[in-house]
């Protein structure tokens, strides 16, 4: 069972309505660039259509991050007027715009972390399960808000490491960038978060045959 298959929730989170979680833009859609160049000269159509683009995705990483649905809006919106306010020196660069959207919208999240302490909500959300059996859907619903309790308990860049490169499913060498680390740095990060959140699972009483239910 991969480390994945055990914590990506599958409840959307969003409050952003009607959007699409984590799918590429369809061909119609004006490429990035073009649209920066156009949002760099004013043009507030091309900005609410970025905005559209990948207002989901990025709340998705910053709800993750935060566990508070008021503030992962804020830190989306933060990172929006960002956008527009660089939009006129944007260049086009390796990792495109939506990496810089993601690592811009990653650093809020830590800010606000380090500012204050945010806790998982006690009312997580409900998980769907395509299961027929009520008692394995109430099973799971429950192994899946420990764990992510669990996962809000981490230190901030544990969480951070653990949301990137598996509930996100970015290569360790983009978060690493992401991060400010170097691709060692990054590998010892998550080893380190993956044993802090095993080792918080096992204070809450999850043992690993326990993740099974997931597989």
């Amino acid at each position: 069972m991969s480390f994945q298959q055990s914590l990506t929730p599958t409840a959307d989170l969003s409050v952003f309505a009607g959007q699409d979680r984590g799918i590429e833009p369809a061909a119609a859609v004006a490429p990035d660039d073009a649209l920066m160049a156009r949002i760099g000269g004013g043009d507030v159509d091309a900005f609410a259509e970025l905005v559209e683009q990948y207002s989901g995705r990025l709340y998705r990483v910053a709800y993750r991050l935060l566990y508070d649905a008021q503030e992962a809006e804020d830190a989306v919106q933060d990172c929006f007027t960002r956008l527009w306010q660089n939009a006129p020196q944007w260049q086009p660069r390796g990792g495109g715009l939506l990496t810089w959207l993601q690592r811009v919208t990653v650093n809020l999240c830590l800010d606000r972390l380090r500012r204050f302490r945010i806790v998982p909500d006690s009312d997580m959300p409900d998980v769907e399960d395509p299961s027929p059996s009520p008692e394995r859907q109430l099973a799971i619903r429950g192994l899946e808000h420990v764990i992510e309790t669990a996962l809000g308990a981490l230190p901030h860049r544990h969480r951070a490491a653990l949301v990137l490169c598996y509930l996100e499913g970015l290569s360790n060498l983009l978060a690493a960038e992401m991060l400010g680390l170097h691709l060692k740095a990054m590998e010892s990060l998550l080893f380190r978060a993956r044993r802090s959140l095993r080792e918080e699972l096992e204070k809450m009483g999850v043992a690993a045959e326990d993740l099974e239910l997931l597989a």
